[in-house]
């Protein structure tokens, strides 16, 4: 009796591992079928990543590759990586398809817009990084050589580069993201956040330290819009809860503690 009980409880344990497994696979042929044809392409891509460089070296000055395998490696390595980039909204979709049915309809409100909203500001961070501060950063650096230094950047330790600076870009742009859950899950409160400011300011200056790579220029270009998007979370959080009744805004702040509340009365009444 006992077994065949404890049998039926792990059923859906096992369902829930098989739908994972299902949603891995797809998440996984999806990438594979992205990449195959960039990896055709995989020599442009790199080109097209190379551009900012490119266009600040010296005259009569290239790119080299110092290990016997980076002319082939390193670009199919970017496309793999422009593959991963390319399929992440369909990566979420998969994860928001395994979650959503666990989740009350007032935490799928929450929870969707700012899964949406999280992916776009990483696309837009990567831009960013992209357009504005790799162009700066590459030029300062070529400038930087000294007298007779011919500036021969290696295409490995370049990606490397690049991707760390995506990477940090990235992630510096969900700060609106963290800002507005913090508020809303009642971790924080917005006037403690306008109290911090000044410390907000100084941990958006080492935390670009810790995810830029080692120079000044391209850490205040991190910690500046870092500091800027704080500000725009703030005013999402002050607008989210001068138009939500405090009903809805209990709900939402409350997408952990509900389920949990929601267990602790369903015991009670097994009791």
């Amino acid at each position: 009796m006992n077994n065949s009980s404890s049998h039926t409880a792990d059923l859906p344990f096992i369902s829930h591992l098989i739908e994972l497994r299902n949603r891995l696979m797809r998440i996984v042929i999806f990438i594979a079928c992205i990449a195959l044809p960039l990896s055709i392409y995989a020599n442009e891509i790199y080109a097209l990543l190379a551009q900012p460089l490119m266009a600040h070296l010296p005259q009569n000055s290239t790119m080299i590759a110092t290990n016997v395998t980076s002319p082939f490696m390193t670009p199919f390595k970017l496309s793999l990586v422009t593959a991963v980039f390319i399929s992440m909204p369909f990566v979420l979709y998969q994860f928001w398809g395994f979650l959503a049915p666990a989740l009350y309809r007032n935490e799928q409100r929450t929870i969707f817009p700012l899964l949406v909203a999280s992916t776009i500001l990483f696309y837009c961070g990567v831009a960013f990084a992209y357009f504005v501060v790799a162009p700066l950063v590459l030029a300062f650096f070529s400038a930087a050589a000294p007298t007779g230094v011919t500036v021969m950047t290696d295409i490995e330790a370049y990606l490397d580069f690049v991707l760390t600076l995506f990477f940090a870009f990235g992630l510096c742009f969900e700060v609106p993201i963290f800002t507005i859950v913090a508020v809303w899950s009642g971790f924080t409160t917005i006037e403690s956040l306008v109290d911090k400011r000044p410390y907000v300011i100084v941990g958006a200056f080492i935390v670009g330290m810790f995810l830029t790579p080692p120079d000044v220029l391209s850490q205040t270009l991190l910690a500046v819009p870092m500091w800027l998007l704080f500000e725009v979370g703030l005013l999402f959080a002050r607008l989210k809860i001068k138009h939500s009744p405090d009903d809805s805004l209990g709900d939402s702040a409350n997408v952990i503690v509900a389920p949990l509340n929601t267990n602790k009365r369903r015991r009670k009444s097994k009791k």
